[in-house]
Formats: C-alpha cells, structure tokens, sequence
C-alpha cells in the first residue's frame, strides 16, 4: 500500500492539462493533413490514385482533400513525389458543416457553438447516448479513452449515459450497417428534444472504406440531422474533446491556417 502511493505522488497529476495548456504530441502523430498544392506536378494525380477512399479529387483544378473519408493512411503522402500532402499535429478539425471538411490547404473552418438556448440547455451539463452503428470499434475504443484519467471528460460536465431517454444527444460512430440502422433510428426518437447528433469517424461522416457497400449506408448524413462532424479514423480524444467544447461553446479561437509539410 505504501509503495502504491508513494508511486501516485510520484506521478503527479495524471490529467492532461488542455485545454488550459496546448497538448503536446510526437511529430509521427497524424493530425490535420496539409495541402500545398503550389508543389502539385502539372498533371499529376498520384495522390488521388493511392487514395482507398477516393478522398481526393482535383474538381477545383488543384487537389482538394475531403477530411470526411479520410482515414488517415500515409498512402497519398508517400505517393506523391513532389511532397505535397503532409500532417500536421494539429488535433482540431470538428467542423459543423458537411462541406467545412473539404479543403485544397489543410485549414478548416471549425465548429462553432450551438446558438443560445441549445447552449444554455447543454453548456453546463451535456448527456450523451453513443450508439455503433457497425464500426471497428476504433473510435468506439477512442470516445471510451476520453473518460479516463489522462482526458477525464467529465471535468466538462459531459457524460455517456446508458439510456436515451436520460441523454441530450446522440453520438454515432460506423457507416450505418443494415442491421443497425433500424436501432440508430430508434434510438434517436427516444431522446427527448431538443437534441443534438455527433458523428465520429469517417465511416460515420461518409462511410469510410465501406461506402456504397450493399449492407451499410454510406454514413448518417441523409439520416439524420447532424450537428457536430468529428473526422479521424479513428480520431484522437482531444479531437472529440475539442469539437464538443466548441460545440457547446466551451472553447473558442481563430481555426490554424493549413501548414505546408517539411520540404
């Protein structure tokens, strides 16, 4: 017993300190994508071969990165030989808008807050019901992570509760599989209104690898309303963290401009 405290002390405050303090991540962490399309070679479309997603396209005349089937693979960054797409460590890109996730720089509008009354509902005091809707159980494993002691979302005054008819809101994390989609619905019409609905992952966003596949749906967009948009695959906890305090409108900041990658 002795030992096993003398080793909490040792540790320390075990808390991360965002968003008091900027999080701090190692450079091989894969965060916001950037886009330098002054180095795209005339012609060249490598980048959006490699993708397995079909995440990039050139329907701008320069490549344009659609963050919302992303999965976060290097596949594009280790085709493209003129090293034009790169990370960044940046963890914030929830966005409000479907398209906000499309980007020819890496930056991205961020999401802002709920307007007042939403805010005045759920600012303080957030309960959220999370349904997989067919996932890998990535983001699923991720959005478990943000309860523990190193992210503690509790100290927010946001929780996970284990019945809809106790939640505010929704949070969805698959492409929507046929089996599951009669659950999602049904339990989206169980939350009391107003609520609100929080994708998380790009096969939520738009299906990820599974998109147009027979037995799923290509995400929860044309299903349900959507009010925070959280891509990653999966994302990291201060991504969800970060969209859910802007959400509610718990944090606030001018969104970073897209960073060119390291020549």
């Amino acid at each position: 017993m002795h030992g096993i405290i003398a080793e909490r002390f040792r540790q320390g405050m075990r808390t991360s300190g965002w968003p008091a303090r900027p999080a701090s991540f190692p450079d091989r962490f894969r965060g916001r994508p950037s886009v330098d399309t002054s180095r795209c070679p005339d012609g060249c479309r490598d980048c959006a071969a490699a993708c397995p997603t079909g995440a990039i396209d050139f329907a701008t005349g320069a490549a344009r990165l659609d963050l919302g089937k992303c999965l976060f693979c290097p596949l594009c960054v280790e085709a493209c030989p003129a090293g034009a797409l790169g990370y960044t460590t940046a963890p914030e890109m929830a966005v409000r808008c479907r398209e906000d996730l499309l980007t020819t720089t890496g930056g991205l509008e961020l999401a802002g807050a709920l307007d007042a009354k939403m805010r005045s509902l759920f600012g303080r005091s957030l309960k959220l019901r999370e349904v997989c809707a067919g996932s890998c159980n990535g983001c699923d494993q991720e959005l478990v992570a943000t309860g523990n002691v190193v992210f503690d979302l509790g100290r927010f005054g946001v929780q996970f509760v284990a019945s809809p008819r106790h939640a505010d809101g929704l949070v969805v994390t698959g492409p929507v599989t046929a089996n599951m989609r009669h659950a999602l619905l049904a339990t989206y019409e169980a939350i009391p209104a107003p609520k609100i609905v929080i994708v998380v992952g790009a096969c939520a966003i738009s299906g990820g690898p599974f998109a147009g596949g027979p037995e799923s749906n290509s995400g929860v967009g044309d299903l349900l309303p959507v009010d925070l948009f959280v891509p990653g695959c999966p994302p990291h906890p201060i991504t969800i963290l970060d969209g859910l305090l802007r959400l509610l409108g718990r944090l606030a900041g001018t969104p970073r401009a897209g960073t060119a990658p390291a020549p």
